[in-house]
Parts: C-alpha cells; sequence; structure tokens
C-alpha cells in the first residue's frame, strides 16, 4: 500500500481509503497502483467478502488525477495514460467481490471513473458527481470508461454531462441510478458498514457469479481495444490539452481554439 492510499480490514469487509484530503484525494501514479495492489489483496484472501472504497476528510471522494501530472504529458502520453487507467479500472470491475463506493463530497473526473466502476454507490446528500473534461482539460474518456457510464445512465444523460460538464446532485444521481442509497454524512460509514455486512453475510459463489456475468453482458458491449485511440490522440495530442492544464494549474479560465 502507499501512504496515501489505506487498506483495513473489519472481519469480512476490506475498507480502502484514499488519503490526500489536503488535493481532495486527487490520484498520483502511485494511488492508482495502490488501488490494483489492494484488489489483489481482496481476491486472495478468503475472509474478504466485500471491498469498500471511501475518500478521506468528508470532502471528496477522489477529485480526479492529479492535473500536475499531466504538465510533462508529450503529443503521444495521452493514449498511454487513457490505457493504464483502463488497466487500473478493469483490475477493479474484476475484484470477484462486491464492490461499494462511499462517496462523501464530490467524485469528479477520475474519481467519478472508480466510483462507477464499483458494484454499488452510497452517496450523501451532499454528494456531487461529474466528468468536467469540456471546460477543464479538453481531454476526453476512453472507450471502456465512456462504456460504464452509459450503462450506468444512458447515452442522452452523459452527452448532457459531457457536453456541458455540469456536475449531478445526489438525489439527481439516484434517479438516475447512478446512486444506490443516499446517507446522512455523520451516519454515511455505519451505513456502508451495515450494508457491506449483510450483502457479506450472502452466499459467496452466489455474489461471485452473479457480479461476473453482469461484467461480461456489459464487456460484450464495448469497444475493442484499441477503437478509441484515433479519438485519444485528437484530444490528449491538442494545443487546447496543454492550454487546459495550464490553464486549470494557473487557476485561469482556458482559451480553447480547436486545434
Amino acid at each position: 500500500m502507499s501512504s496515501h492510499v489505506i487498506y483495513e480490514q473489519h472481519g469480512p469487509l476490506a475498507i480502502v481509503t484514499f488519503n490526500r484530503p489536503e488535493t481532495r484525494n486527487a490520484m498520483t501514479w502511485e494511488m492508482y497502483q495502490a488501488l490494483v495492489d489492494a484488489c489483489e489483496r481482496v481476491d486472495h484472501d478468503p475472509d474478504v467478502r466485500v471491498l469498500v472504497l471511501r475518500g478521506a476528510g468528508g470532502k471528496a471522494f477522489v477529485a480526479g488525477t492529479d492535473i500536475a501530472q499531466f504538465e510533462s504529458f508529450r503529443s503521444d502520453a495521452g493514449v498511454g495514460y487513457e490505457q493504464r487507467i483502463d488497466e487500473v479500472l478493469g483490475r477493479l470491475e474484476r475484484v470477484t467481490k462486491p464492490t461499494i463506493a462511499e462517496v462523501q463530497g464530490v467524485a469528479a473526473g477520475g474519481g467519478c471513473a472508480i466510483a462507477m466502476t464499483c458494484d454499488l454507490r452510497v452517496a450523501t446528500p451532499e454528494s456531487m458527481f461529474g466528468i468536467p473534461i469540456a471546460r477543464t482539460l479538453g481531454n476526453c474518456l476512453s472507450g471502456a470508461t465512456m462504456a460504464r457510464l452509459v450503462d450506468l445512465v444512458g447515452p442522452g444523460t452523459v452527452k448532457e454531462m459531457l457536453f456541458t460538464g455540469r456536475f449531478i446532485g445526489a438525489a439527481e444521481a439516484q434517479s438516475l441510478g447512478l446512486v444506490n442509497r443516499i446517507e446522512p454524512a455523520d451516519a454515511i460509514d455505519d451505513a456502508v458498514h451495515a450494508y457491506a455486512s449483510q450483502i457479506a453475510s450472502n452466499a459467496p459463489l452466489t455474489l461471485r457469479a452473479t457480479k461476473e456475468m453482469i461484467r461480461r453482458i456489459m464487456a460484450n458491449r464495448r469497444l475493442d481495444p484499441g477503437e478509441d485511440r484515433d479519438l485519444v490522440t485528437m484530444c490528449y495530442a491538442s494545443a487546447d490539452f496543454r492550454e487546459g492544464v495550464a490553464a486549470f494549474l494557473a487557476k485561469l479560465p482556458p482559451q480553447w481554439t480547436g486545434t
């Protein structure tokens, strides 16, 4: 594990906490690898029945990838980045135990992608979900990440979210099927623990078969590897992406040119 990703076990529950509250738990490469390591640990521990992901500090689940890491990107780095994110999220999706995202505060960008890769999501009334890349960085999602979002909320809602860059509140997210339960912020830890414990008490092979069956059904509707490369390259190799990163770090509005 990493000092920024804490792994704990409470009976049949494994709890992973993203622990960079000073950056709203923005993900570093090390943190992404720690998430993969946690998935491996869960799959190799027969005593673990449910994996819970949460963010430290109460203000954010995960506020996306740490944008400072994009400053050194070269024109072809975007494809590699999205491939790496696909590997991490794909590993999370393939965990053989049920996964629950405990979302307090914002789940943005990569954080929203992590939450929607989990099997279930529990939020507070204040939680917000969004992928505001059209008004921040000017990059794009991979085909696999886009497919997960479309499967959850449908193509029309995905287009509206990404075209506008707006955030969806917890109540709207629940109405769309993105959130399974809403709990008060001061009770969410206990509520998720009870929810996860209830699931953990059920037949593990039934849980595993249900999860894997649905994963295979969803996977058969996705693009083949590499089919999204031209679109990913178009965005990440653009002047607009470089402008978006620089403007984000300078806390200025980006000036888009479409090049």
